[in-house]
């Protein structure tokens, strides 16, 4: 009886003792599962907080800068901005309104150009007012360049590939820095090579062209005038490659010669007139189209005979804008009514040298600022 006592007492103090080891695994158990859980959230959590941080702070920022009037966004690399204003790519930024600049190209009796003047030698009138200029630069400047190509089907035959050979020693002539924008133009016009230096590459953009179709001669000088604006340098130009027929432009002639008239942009138009263009009245029509054009933006047209003479005149446009001098005025009692002023140029040849003849924009459209 007594070892059976003994008996049971062992195995109720073994009993005891393994529910009590059950008891000290549950709660060694219990205090390890919240560091498991915690683990795997905590990294989960830094890889959410750091990709959406990125991404939504600069939009909050953003926001705040839309929302508060009296802050200003800053604006585009290279391009000043008035303070409390929004610069818009799209338009051109008038700082000094009533600083008037413009190109001058000065020749000799053989059409040479005379480089070297000072500033002395040339006297400016503004609506028959003498003005005293402000700003003076002779410098070879770079220059934004518009090419426009016809490619419709009154430019078949040789005359594109005439013409594409000639413009390459526009190119070699060119100052090393220009930037081209090449527009091709038939029925409609199209931007087909936009802000590069590469000169060889507008070139070779041309090398396969299809002429055909009608002639948007308008519509692709509007163009170029818009894309040239934007471009990197002060000075620009449009390099007009046609036979000067237009058939196919939304816009007209009248509203095209505006925007020349208001631009700073000088068109050279380059007559492609075969033999029965010439003495025809559709070729003196188109003649006519590309003087007035390049008259008003104080440029010039020409048109070569032989493909010997279009190589020369391609060099000749080139070594103009590298050889024009830059003058600026500001008139007493500026008012930005937005009137036409008419500007004349004259040159005073030094000692020793003959009469010497000025080509430069007509005048120019005392335009307000932008608000």
């Amino acid at each position: 009886m007594k070892s059976r006592r003994y008996a049971v007492s062992i195995a109720l103090i073994a009993c005891i003792i393994l529910v009590a080891a059950f008891a000290a695994t549950r709660r060694s158990t219990a205090q390890q599962k919240p560091k498991d859980k915690t683990s795997p959230p905590t990294q989960q959590k830094e890889l959410i907080t750091v990709e959406p941080a990125a991404t939504q702070v600069p939009a909050k920022s953003s926001a705040k800068k839309t929302a508060a009037p009296s802050e200003t966004p800053p604006p585009p690399a290279g391009q000043p901005q008035k303070p409390g204003t929004e610069v818009d790519e799209r338009q051109q930024l008038i700082i000094n309104a009533d600083l008037i600049t413009f190109n001058v190209t000065v020749t000799d009796i053989y059409g040479r150009f005379v480089s070297g003047l000072g500033k002395n030698a040339f006297t400016i009138f503004d609506d028959k007012q003498q003005q005293d200029i402000s700003f003076f630069s002779d410098d070879d400047a770079p220059v934004s360049v518009g090419i426009l190509f016809d490619v419709s089907g009154s430019m078949s035959g040789d005359k594109v590939k005439r013409a594409r050979e000639a413009l390459a020693h526009f190119v070699q002539t060119s100052h090393d820095r220009d930037e081209y924008f090449l527009i091709a133009f038939n029925s409609r016009a199209q931007l087909l090579m936009d802000r590069t230096r590469d000169g060889n590459a507008v070139l070779d953009k041309l090398t396969f062209v299809q002429t055909k179709n009608n002639t948007a001669l308008y519509d692709a000088c509007y163009l170029g005038v818009e894309r040239v604006q934007r471009g990197t340098h002060p000075k620009r130009a449009l390099l007009l490659i046609s036979d000067g027929q237009d058939n196919n432009s939304r816009y007209t002639f009248n509203e095209l010669r505006r925007v020349l008239k208001e631009s700073d942009v000088v068109l050279y138009a380059i007559g492609i007139l075969s033999g029965s263009d010439v003495g025809s009245s559709l070729g003196m029509e188109g003649q006519g189209i590309l003087d007035e054009l390049a008259g008003v933006s104080g440029g010039k047209a020409f048109y070569p005979r032989s493909a010997a003479e279009m190589d020369d005149i391609f060099e000749q446009i080139a070594l103009e804008l590298r050889h024009q001098y830059a003058i600026g005025y500001r008139p007493p009692n500026f008012v930005s009514d937005g009137k036409w002023h008419h500007i004349k140029v004259k040159v005073a040849p030094p000692r020793g040298l003959p009469r010497l003849f000025v080509r430069s924009k007509e005048g120019y459209f005392a335009i307000a600022n932008p608000k």
